[in-house]
């Protein structure tokens, strides 16, 4: 079978509810990211039906599950938090899984280059699905 090509969508202006969060903070670096990413996992168990974020800001990475109903984020060791909505510049990339998540700093960079940032809120990282992930800068209001 041969390895699925990088595919990047072009920048779009979306709209994002507010999302409630369980997470695990990181260094904001590859393998510190990598690693949060796995615990994180293995805390959750099954994956099943859930959405995944990371966001980072100042150094710190956050991995984290949307809450659901029935979550219990403080028996599972994590932190609760808010990723706030809002207007955002959103690129898509889609993958084979590992290889796409080299591409997310270049896409982000040229994301920060072509908006004009609202500094109150996070990039986020959106997974969509294993292969298909939304990178999203903050923007002001149109």
């Amino acid at each position: 079978m041969t390895p699925r090509k990088l595919e990047r969508g072009s920048p779009t202006i979306v709209e994002r509810p507010d999302a409630g969060v369980m997470y695990l903070e990181v260094k904001d670096e590859p393998a510190a990211i990598a690693r949060g990413w796995d615990e994180l996992e293995r805390r959750i168990g099954s994956l099943r039906g859930r959405r995944f974020l990371g966001t980072f800001d100042g150094g710190k990475y956050r991995a984290s599950a949307v809450l659901r109903e029935g979550d219990d984020p403080a028996r599972l060791g994590l932190v609760t938090g808010t990723v706030l909505g809002g207007s955002y510049l959103r690129v898509r990339l889609r993958g084979e899984p590992v290889a796409i998540y080299a591409h997310i700093p270049t896409a982000f960079a040229e994301l920060e280059r072509a908006a004009d940032r609202d500094s109150a809120r996070v990039p986020i990282e959106s997974y969509r699905r294993l292969d298909e992930v939304d990178l999203l800068i903050p923007v002001t209001q149109p």
